[in-house]
């Protein structure tokens, strides 16, 4: 346990910094008026340096009612335990309405803070780098009292807004290369970026799961960070890196999702245990940050192209997978149940590879009974009636722009 004379030292002067944060270059395109009308807990997860902060400042300005801020991320308050929260409820009064906390999920049964702060009818928003954390301890004593959210790096448009861009090929392009974490954008240095790859693997998982091998977790981090839109299986990557378990594999994979380095792409089946026993694809969270932890990208902007359309797809809370049978289709998205898009990807057709990019885009169309598909690409706009259906060519920077 801390003494409170620590917790209010530490509390004074995160206040400070907060309300002291330079203004924003573009502010997060995040509809938070309903967080007001919502009388739940707002739970904000995502990546390190994704903007969390800055979203809680943005959201803190928009109020005129007095307000806090913690981050337990502050190594002054490094032990803070339960039973120090009477303590900071002391120092900050009872006056308080909104109450903002930074990776609370470092607090061992935060969740009973939170809810007793619910139950006196404060407004509590939280933010997070690990989603496992946060919803494991919000499945137990907060259930039907929140509602989480996604922060990811900036979207292309959050990108165009930040640089004065205009909606073009070349701003597309531009995007590709820098990504979406606003330090980067601001400074375009790789010292800003390149560490944070690392960085995640070592504090947010090795140290937090006891990882003693932290050799084989950045072997295999580097190895997926490198094979963006591949497939993988437990079994390959066990036989790869030597592994003595399969369930080894599959802890650090879901550990590295949970931290929102990767995603997941499942192959389609109306069968779950097939979708789960198929092969998988893996996408990282940023095209910069995979561009810059791995050389396998210097000739080979394509993958890093599909990478920016399934971030884009997943951004919409869109179920996805991808489509096998003969051929291959890159992204199946649902909705209600129901295919709702048939989607392919390639930064451009041409007569040599226009039937191995129709024919899996075809016969997903088929199989899902669609008589319309969608090829992204990187500059083409062009129709193609193919088999009696219809095929839409569609430059990125317009797919972009609109949810299809």
């Amino acid at each position: 346990m801390l003494l409170k004379s620590e917790i209010e030292q530490a509390f004074l002067k995160q206040q400070e910094q907060f309300l002291a944060m330079p203004a924003q270059e573009v502010s997060r395109f995040v509809d938070y008026s309903n967080f007001f009308k919502s009388g739940m807990i707002e739970v904000i997860s995502g990546i390190r340096r994704a903007g969390k902060s800055v979203l809680l400042q943005q959201i803190r300005k928009s109020i005129s009612e007095k307000s806090v801020f913690m981050n337990f991320e502050d190594p002054r308050i490094f032990n803070f335990e339960i039973g120090d929260f009477p303590k900071l409820d002391e120092i900050i009064g009872d006056s308080t309405s909104y109450y903002f906390f930074d990776e609370i999920q470092n607090v061992e049964h935060w969740e009973q803070y939170i809810r007793q702060l619910h139950d006196r009818g404060k407004k509590v928003f939280i933010t997070g780098s690990n989603a496992s954390l946060l919803s494991k301890d919000l499945g137990t004593r907060l259930t039907g009292r929140y509602i989480h959210h996604e922060l990811f790096p900036f979207s292309f448009d959050e990108f165009k807004t930040f640089h004065q861009l205009s909606n073009s090929v070349s701003s597309f392009e531009s995007y590709l290369l820098k990504g979406g974490f606003p330090e980067f954008n601001k400074t375009e240095q790789v010292e800003s970026l390149q560490p944070l790859f690392k960085d995640i693997l070592l504090r947010d998982i090795a140290i937090r799961y006891g990882i003693r091998n932290t050799r084989s977790l950045l072997e295999i981090a580097f190895f997926l960070i490198s094979t963006i839109g591949k497939e993988y299986t437990y079994t390959g990557l066990k036989k790869a890196f030597s592994f003595g378990s399969v369930n080894t594999v599959s802890d650090y994979l879901q550990w590295m999702e949970d931290a929102y380095l990767f995603f997941y792409l499942p192959r389609f089946s109306w069968s779950a245990k097939s979708s789960l026993s198929n092969p998988r694809k893996v996408y990282s969270i940023d095209t910069a940050l995979a561009r810059l932890s791995s050389l396998s990208y210097s000739k080979d902007s394509g993958r890093l192209f599909e990478n920016a359309v399934f971030l884009h797809l997943r951004r919409q809370n869109l179920r996805i997978s991808y489509f096998r049978e003969n051929k291959e289709c890159d992204f199946i998205t649902f909705k209600d149940n129901k295919c709702h898009q048939v989607i392919q990807v390639c930064t451009e057709i041409t007569s040599d590879n226009k039937k191995r990019e129709t024919e899996g885009l075809l016969e997903a169309m088929n199989f899902f009974d669609k008589n319309e598909g969608f090829i992204i690409t990187q500059h083409q706009k062009d129709e193609l009636i193919l088999d009696g259906k219809h095929i839409l060519l569609v430059p990125a920077h317009d797919f972009f722009q609109n949810i299809l």
